[in-house]
Parts: structure tokens; C-alpha cells; sequence
């Protein structure tokens, strides 16, 4: 399993994805707030007629949006094919939220904060935390949840109870019983995924999301695309410039994920990633002082490893929450959202520290940032749950030639404490849908310059992944930031800021290799 995540609340999630059957066009539903063939006094234009639509998509890529006034912006919907090779075939509906600009528009930026699974929505409603004031002023964010995410026909296969279950199980068996557990479990969450979104499960990848983003852009009126993409976002970037090339405006990757990676090098590379993340929190912990780790990094990382068994053996008590109590799989959760923010440092220090008095609530309360979890049980959104069909799709399961027990001991070579957590396939072992499409090549090559973003102390994406990427994409330009954290952009430093802003707003393209 990867842990590939950016916190951001989801939208409310519906029982089942909404697919509209076949029609002559997608706009055949007049709702309010849908895309429509009539411009309406809220559009920001008239249906635009865009030269760049591919042949049977012109429909698709001449609606109208119509916006209408939310919370934190204004909200329309995109309608998109299931199967881009069927585009007469059943539809689906698209959340979009746009933050109009503050100042003097000059154009759109689409922005996706990572996952997969995270809400695009979100995250543009959050649009004065995620760009600086000068960008907020010149752009209008356009956030959009991906297909089978949070507003956009959600794939949703457990419920809230099974979903506890799930994250909560065991996530290191170490007996034939606990194996055979957690096999059942993951099957079971495969299957009830399968029945859940039949027709859509297939038509999630990222490929098919890129696709969707191209039809916004046409949407939008806009002739290429400016684009803001963090964590799993900047895969989508990626791909979005090696299938549209030409349309690619000014795209900022931050938090890059390598495109060429199987899901296995994915897991291993995240697993030593949040090894050595882990072991610069210790010796924070250590350096702030009554560290409750002892008296080293190596100490330190051998308590958190037997703290983690201890509660694989007694789960701990939690007030006030639905879980009652904190198990394995929980306390794995909690101490890894600390690592996407060194700000999270000392909160997890106390977390751990009640912990080893034998209250497991402050953990848990870390817990359910990562999981989108609210203490009452339910969830926020189906992040916990598209991560794996859009992953599934985009890296399937490979034939590997060495055994579960060689994989197992490379995992836990290169990461003592984490290791044993990441190894192995998971769900997409067991994954019944096949992706339409996948690429071999993301040199997008012809297009405008790309600028990469890699933290040194990254630990969901590591640094080598923005130097991969950008070495990849034949534009590339890579911008470094020495520091902690996952992504640089507005919580780094004023270079980062800056250089990403003036590419932004004036089309200045960072030195390659620039280092804050």
C-alpha cells in the first residue's frame, strides 16, 4: 500500500457513483449549477468551439459552465465520458469550484492537492491558504474532484464501520491466522469495490483524469492550461503534459512523484522516506528535551518500533471516539501524518507520550487527519478508498520473481521501523479492473517548461522522485528545497515562494537547479 496523501477535507460522499446512461450529448440535463449548451448570465462565455477538441469529443469540449454561488467560491459541474473511447456512452458529472480572482484576472489555474483521492474542491476553497495573495489576485482557482473522488461519482465500497475495519486492521500479521485475516480483508474490500462502481471502477486512472482536465480547459475558454499540482497531483501534471503537450501553460509540480515507478518502487521508496523523516523527528524530539523516546535516534527508533508491537498485542483505551480503541494499523496512521509537517513534531511527541502512559485518544485524534475521520466515525470524504482504485489501475500488481519473504527483507533493510508496513502489493494484488490506458513515456517532449519542486526531507515522495521527473520531462526545470515536510510551496521559504510566483505570474522560469 503507498501512503501518498495531502490533507485536505473532502466533500460529502454519496452512496453510489452518479453515471448518467447514454445520450445524443452531455448536456441534455438543464440542472442548475450542470454544464448546459446555453450560456447563461453567469457563464464566464458563451459555449466556446475549441479547435483542440479530438474527433467524437466536441461536444464535451464546446459546454458551457454555468457557475453558481457556494461556500468559498462559486460551483458548476463538467460532464465527461466514462470511456473516452465511447464518448457516446453513459457520462459522468464532475464537482468543480472556482475562487475567482481578487485583482486583475489573467486566467485560470487549475489546482489538484495530490492523493489520489483528495478533493480538488477542497483544496480551491482553500484557495487563500494554498496560493500567495498576488496569485489569489491574478487567477482564478479552479479546483475539480477527479472522477470516482468526493463530489465526482464516488467510488465508495465500504461503509463508515467496514472502512474502520479496514484501516484499523493489522498491518503486519506475523502468524498463517493473521495473514489469512488480513487476505480475506483485502479481497473483500476489492470485491465490494468491484460491485460497488462496475461500470466506472475500470475508467478512473490518471490518464482518463488528464483527459478530464483538457476538457475543463476548453470549458474554461482557456487555449492552454496553468496548473498547480501537489503530491499525486504532479503524476497527474505529468501525464496531463505528455498527452496534451501543446496545451501546457505553466505547470508547477511540487512534491513530485517519479512517473516511471512500479508500485512496489513506490512503497520502497515511501517506506525509507518515512524511515529517515522519522529519525530527524527523534532527534528533534531529543534536542526540545524530556523526550519520552530515550536517549538516542537508534533509542528512539526502537521505541516507536516496540511501541508499535506493544499495541499490535493490547490495543490502547481512546475517549471520545467512535473506535473505543487504538489499534496497530491506527497508531501507524498517527505517528505518519506527523511527518508531512515537521509543525506536527511536538504534537505527536505528547501524542506518544500518553501513549506509553496508556492513553491512545491524542493518537488517534492524529489518526483521523490522515484518514479524513471524524471522532463520531464517519468520514469525509472516500479518499481512504479511491487511493486504491485509482492506484490499482495506474500500477498494477507485477510479476515479481523473488518471494514475499525477499521483498519483505529489502522493505525492512532499508527501513527498520516501516519497512514491514509498506512491503508487498495489497489490494492491487487482488484487483479485478484494468486501466484503458497507461504510458510508457512522460517526456512531453514540445512542451512549454515544467518546474519540479523536491524537498531533501520529503517523506511520502522523496527528493530523488523531483529529480527523476524532471530529468523525464524534456522541459523540466527543477527547483530544490532543503528542509522537512512534504511540498515546499507556501510553507517553505520566500524562494520557493518566489520563484514559483514569478513563474506563475510573470512566466519566469526558475534556474534549473536553483536550492532554497
Amino acid at each position: 500500500m503507498s501512503l501518498l496523501a495531502a490533507c485536505s477535507a473532502g466533500a460529502p460522499e454519496t452512496e453510489s457513483p452518479q453515471v448518467s446512461a447514454p445520450s445524443e450529448s452531455p448536456q441534455d440535463s438543464g440542472d442548475a449549477g450542470t454544464a448546459t449548451p446555453e450560456a447563461s448570465e453567469d457563464a464566464t462565455q458563451d459555449a466556446p468551439q475549441d479547435a483542440t477538441a479530438p474527433e467524437g469529443l466536441e461536444t464535451f469540449y464546446s459546454q458551457t459552465l454555468e457557475w453558481s454561488e457556494c461556500d468559498g467560491g462559486e460551483c458548476a459541474t463538467l460532464t465527461v465520458p466514462i470511456d473516452y473511447a465511447d464518448p457516446e456512452g453513459s457520462t459522468i458529472e464532475l464537482a468543480l469550484l472556482r475562487a475567482p480572482a481578487t485583482g486583475e484576472r489573467q486566467g485560470s489555474l487549475m489546482v489538484n492537492p495530490g492523493g489520489p483521492g483528495a478533493s480538488g474542491v477542497e483544496y480551491a476553497r482553500l484557495a487563500e491558504f494554498v496560493v500567495s495573495p498576488e496569485v489569489a489576485a491574478a487567477y482564478d482557482i479552479v479546483g475539480f474532484d477527479p472522477r470516482g473522488v468526493a463530489g465526482s461519482a464516488p467510488i465508495t465500497c465500504f461503509d463508515d464501520g467496514e472502512m474502520d475495519e479496514f484501516l484499523g486492521a493489522d498491518p503486519s500479521p506475523d502468524t498463517p491466522e493473521e495473514e489469512a485475516e488480513t487476505d480475506e480483508l483485502v479481497r473483500s474490500f476489492a470485491q465490494a469495490c468491484a460491485e460497488a462502481a462496475p461500470e466506472l471502477l475500470g475508467h478512473v486512472s490518471t490518464v482518463e483524469v488528464a483527459r478530464d482536465m483538457d476538457v475543463l480547459r476548453a470549458a474554461l475558454g482557456e487555449d492552454t492550461t496553468d496548473y498547480l499540482g501537489a503530491s499525486y497531483g504532479t503524476y497527474l501534471g505529468a501525464t496531463y503534459a505528455e498527452l496534451f503537450p501543446e496545451q501546457v501553460g505553466r505547470l508547477v509540480l511540487d512534491g513530485a512523484l517519479d512517473p516511471n515507478l512500479s508500485g512496489l518502487e513506490i512503497g520502497l521508496g515511501q517506506a525509507a522516506g518515512f524511515e529517515q523523516a522519522t529519525r530527524s523527528y527523534v532527534q528533534h524530539c531529543l534536542d526540545e528535551g524530556d523526550c519520552p523516546l530515550g536517549g538516542s535516534v537508534d533509542a528512539g527508533m526502537q521505541r516507536i518500533t516496540d511501541f508499535l508491537d506493544e499495541v499490535d498485542q493490547q490495543p490502547l483505551p481512546v475517549d471520545g471516539d467512535a473506535i473505543g480503541e487504538l489499534t496497530e494499523g491506527w497508531a501507524l496512521l498517527g505517528i505518519i501524518v506527523a511527518m508531512y509537517d515537521e509543525s506536527a513534531w511536538d504534537i505527536l511527541t505528547q501524542a506518544l507520550g500518553r501513549a506509553f502512559d496508556g492513553d491512545g485518544s491524542m493518537l488517534m485524534l492524529l489518526a483521523n487527519i490522515y484518514a479524513d475521520r471524524n471522532a463520531d466515525g464517519t468520514y469525509n470524504g472516500n479518499s481512504m478508498q479511491a487511493i486504491y482504485a485509482v492506484n490499482c489501475l495506474d500500477r498494477p500488481a507485477g510479476e515479481d520473481e523473488r518471494t514475499d519473504e525477499e521483498i519483505l527483507a529489502e522493505f525492512e533493510e532499508v527501513a527498520p521501523t516501516f519497512g514491514r508496513y509498506l512491503a508487498g502489493e495489497g489490494a492491487c494484488g487482488v484487483w479485478e479492473a484494468e486501466a484503458a490506458q497507461t504510458l510508457d513515456d512522460y517526456s512531453a517532449a514540445g512542451a512549454a517548461p515544467v518546474v519540479v519542486i523536491g524537498t531533501t526531507g520529503d517523506p511520502a515522495t522523496p527528493y530523488q522522485w523531483a529529480g527523476a521527473l524532471a530529468e523525464t520531462l524534456e522541459s523540466g526545470v527543477l527547483v530544490s528545497y532543503e528542509g522537512e515536510g512534504h511540498t515546499a510551496y507556501g510553507r517553505a521559504n520566500d524562494c520557493i515562494d518566489g520563484a514559483v510566483d514569478a513563474f506563475l505570474l510573470e512566466g519566469t522560469v526558475p534556474e534549473d537547479g536553483l536550492t532554497c
